[in-house]
This record gives C-alpha cells, structure tokens and sequence, in this order.
C-alpha cells in the first residue's frame, strides 16, 4: 500500500503541486491514478471530493481505497513521471465554507439543545443536517444569528491529534467510536468536533450563515443551509425575484408582500364572480339540451372542474349521454362524460383507444384527455 502525503492536511489553502505517478490503471471509465503526495481531498465525511487537473488529464472523482488515494482522470499518465497538480480552488473553497459553517450550527445546537448531527450532506446546492431531536424555526433562527456572530469573531481553526488519554478529556461530537489517531477540529467557544475534512483557517472565512429550511424528519428534524458565497448568490436570487414582482405589481420593493396579498384578494373576488357567471352559462346550456337525448358539448379552454360540472348538469337534465370536451393550450382535448344509470366503461374505453386518450371513472361518470381533433371527436360518437 502507498503511503501518499496528503498536503490538504499540511496546508488547506494548497492549489498546486508537483508529485510523481506512481501507478496508473485503466479503469471501466477513465484511469485510475496514485501519486506519492497529493491536495486532492477525496470523497468522504459528507463532503464532496476535489476536481482539477494532473498535468494534461482532468481529475473527475477522488476516492479512498483501502487507504490508498485514488485520483480518477479522462486520460492516462505515465508511470514515474512527475506531473503537476491543480486543484479547482472554487469548488474546494466553497466546500470548506459549507462544512465549517455547518460545524458551527451542529456545536450551537449541542451546546444549547443536546440534540447529535446524526446526518450530514454537502449539495451542490444546500446543505442538509439531520438532527436527532425537535426545533423550531424560531429556535433555528436563534441558532443562526448566534453563529453569524461567532463567525464574525474570526476566530482561528484549530486542528489537533490528541493522545489516547489526552482524548479521554475532550467533549468532542463523534457520530461513532473512534481509535487509532483522531483528528479534532475545534471552532473555539462553539464546537469540537472529530472530523477529516477540510475547513476554513478562520471563521471570518465562513462569511455567513443562513438556514433555508426545517421539516420533521424521523425522530427529529432536517435541516437546509447554506454558507458563504451561496449566502451571496442566494441573495441576489432573491432580490432579483423580489425587483421583478415589486415592477409587476408597481410596488416598492419592501411593499411586495402586501402587493401580492391585495392582488390575492382580488382574484379571490373575480373568481368568486366568475363562478357564479359560470354556473348560470351552464344551466342555460343544461335547459337547453332538456330532454333531446344524448349531447355533445365543445368549449374553449375551462378547468377540469368546470368541464365536470357541465357535463353533470347537462347529464341530469337531457335523458341521454352528456359528454363535454374543453380545448388545452397544446391542442388536445379534456373532457367529462356522464349517463345516469348508464355503464360508459367499453365507450371510454373504445373512445381512449381510438382517440389516444387516458381516463376513467364510475361507471355512469368518466374524466380524462383525448389527443385528437374535434373532427376526429364528432366522427367517433356518430359512430358510437
């Protein structure tokens, strides 16, 4: 086994390097490369690994092996030669801000509540935390004000590989038993953690904190946050969806939650007129086919409630079949069928075969879609 010396470990902020290949395998996809020293963090602890190049071949996946540190690349290198290193500094960075700041939130919460980590995962989006017991927002945002200030104390991390007995003294988080030699990260005041990753030098680094979300989860609750540069790219996110509604509804930008509440309302009013408009236009239509036996009944684009409702009326009032089709944006057709007393099971199922429609029911009332055009529709129930 190749004992490979793992720089990220001597000094986080290393970007490049030189190091010799001192094997490389061809693999299912790609090669497999191990160097005899190497900032290439791999995959491990919830956190990502690093991407970049060696030389002219792009590192795609970093993992760990049976202790050995493998580099997976799109292109072969050859043995004995030594190549440059270079490590997507973006990616590692952002990474190292997202696991720091989540050891921040972890500790607060264990100090203040008790409550393990007993999940962790780094998206390229969020991250996740899986706590073993119940908070709130409102607690969760205690929790996020509290670590923005530890963050702002910049206070530097502290890596140490204690004793086995020095060990025995430390309240350090572990999710499992440890022996051999640990690593402890300590975030002074805020949290000791044992932990392999890589973390930012001071936490002045993490630059902000900021939890998205919270949801029962198991015993206890799932977390979403974000640190850093994603608190950044966020934020514009949301200021920029915020800019677009405050111009839509013509109001300030620190207005647009009563905007859209006024505007809410509205619509509520509109719709509720709009239902009674409706209801009377489908009881015309109902009077108009009462008693001519079976009807056909084609509309503009209507919900599929409204669809429903109209053939059920007009179902109770013509003595015969009521099927009504409204016509979708892409072409097709929704529609609602109904007889009283009557079975429309081998109809519907003629009319979904020859129509390349879906859909079903009771048997006397049917919902569902046809992709067909309104000659194709007449034609079939001529027929039928």
């Amino acid at each position: 086994m190749t004992d490979t010396i793992r720089l990220y470990y001597e000094d986080v902020t290393t970007r490049t390097f030189e190091a010799r290949v001192l094997e490389c395998k061809k693999e299912k996809k790609g090669f497999s490369v191990i160097l005899d020293r190497s900032a290439f963090y791999p995959e491990g602890g919830g956190q990502p690994c690093d991407t970049g190049r060696l030389g002219p071949a792009a590192v795609m996946d970093v993992q760990e092996r049976n202790g050995e540190l493998l580099h997976y690349t799109d292109s072969p290198l050859a043995e004995g030669s030594v190549v440059t290193g270079e490590i997507n500094w973006e990616r590692r960075f952002d990474l190292m801000q997202q696991h720091s700041g989540e050891h921040l939130v972890s500790g607060l919460i264990h100090e203040k509540y008790g409550y393990d980590n007993v999940g962790f995962h780094m998206g390229s989006d969020v991250i996740t935390i899986d706590l073993s017991g119940i908070l709130t927002w409102e607690q969760l945002l205690e929790i996020e004000e509290e670590t923005n200030r530890r963050i702002w104390q910049n206070l530097q991390t502290q890596i140490t590989y204690p004793s086995e007995e020095e060990l025995k003294e430390i309240p350090y988080r572990s999710k499992k038993e440890l022996s051999g030699q640990v690593r402890i990260v300590t975030f002074p005041g805020t949290d000791i953690c044992a932990c392999c990753g890589t973390h930012v030098r001071r936490t002045g680094e993490i630059g902000m904190v900021k939890i998205l979300s919270v949801v029962r989860f198991h015993e206890g609750v799932r977390v979403e946050m974000i640190c850093g540069g994603r608190v950044l790219s966020y934020l514009r996110t949301i200021q920029e969806q915020n800019h677009e509604v405050s111009m839509l509804l013509s109001a300030k930008p620190e207005a647009t939650a009563a905007a859209v509440k006024r505007t809410l309302d509205e619509n509520s009013r509109l719709k509720y007129a709009f239902a009674g408009l409706e209801n009377e236009s489908f009881d015309m239509e109902a009077e108009r086919w009462k008693n001519q036996g079976s009807a056909l009944i084609f509309r503009g684009e209507m919900e599929a409630d409204s669809v429903r409702r109209l053939a059920d009326k007009v179902m109770h009032a013509c003595g015969g079949r009521a099927a009504v089709f409204s016509k979708n944006p892409d072409g097709s057709y929704k529609y609602a069928m109904g007889q009283e007393g009557g079975d429309l099971r081998q109809l519907t199922k003629d009319m979904n075969a020859a129509l390349s429609g879906r859909g079903g029911g009771k048997p006397f009332f049917v919902m569902g879609s046809v992709k067909a055009k309104e000659k194709e529709i007449r034609m079939f129930f001529e027929e039928n």
